[in-house]
């Protein structure tokens, strides 16, 4: 595959399915390595999803506020910085992580959540978009959470979510897309975008493959939570 074996295992490690509390000492540890690890990964997901995100957002983008969820080391902000947006705040559940998003300086604020455990730190309809992207995976955060994004976007507000579409994460995507249309159905949101991305991350075995050709393949879904705002007449 190409991929040195130390980057493997801690990438099959983080997503093997262990108990909360291993899973976050797993990325607390990784946080030092994390972006040397997903640069090796050719991981794709966060310049593809501020880029859905960006191009389905009315401008200007510099005064919107922004909740970057499972933010990670920041790589998520990084894109969106480049693409203008400035109103940047972050939570995760890795003490670690948020170490490393913090040094960045592009978060006005970073609070430390478990997501599935913790509700999000945060009042209703408090956020023109919400980005959950990297993290709504097998072992990793439960569909259930779809309401609490919900909850804190504001009327007409914009939500980013991505998911793998690898063998191993096939049920929980299936999963999350039932999740998806269900609030669809109920009124709670529309889906402006779900693309389908072939070459979204190497894989770290060939089992793992999507196509046979080395790589993973995802999804960007981009929702817009109802009732969504008439446009202006003029």
């Amino acid at each position: 595959m190409g991929l040195p074996e130390a980057v493997r295992d801690r990438v099959a490690a983080v997503h093997r399915g262990s108990a909360l509390p291993e899973r976050l000492r797993l990325y607390d540890g990784w946080a030092a390595r994390y972006e040397q690890d997903v640069a090796a990964l050719e991981y794709r997901a966060p310049h593809l999803a501020a880029a859905s995100l960006a191009f389905a957002f009315p401008s200007p983008h510099a005064e919107a506020r922004l909740l970057d969820v499972a933010c990670g080391t920041g790589l998520v902000a990084r894109e969106l910085h480049r693409r203008g947006f400035r109103c940047l705040h972050g939570v995760d559940g890795s003490a670690g992580m948020l170490e490393r998003a913090r040094s960045t300086g592009l978060y006005q604020e970073l609070r430390l959540c478990v997501l599935g455990r913790d509700p999000l730190p945060a009042p209703a309809e408090h956020y023109d978009a919400v980005t959950l992207v990297g993290a709504l995976g097998e072992g990793q955060v439960p569909s259930t959470v779809l309401p609490e994004l919900l909850r804190v976007t504001k009327p007409g507000g914009f939500l980013c979510l991505t998911t793998r579409s690898n063998p191993s994460n096939l049920r929980y995507k299936a999963e999350l897309e039932a999740a998806l249309g269900q609030l669809e159905q109920s009124g709670a949101w529309q889906k402006l975008l779900a693309q389908e991305v072939e070459y979204w991350e190497r894989a770290v075995t060939e089992e793992e493959s999507t196509q046979g050709n080395g790589y993973i393949s995802g999804v960007v879904y981009i929702y817009q939570k109802c009732p969504v705002p008439l446009l202006e007449e003029g």
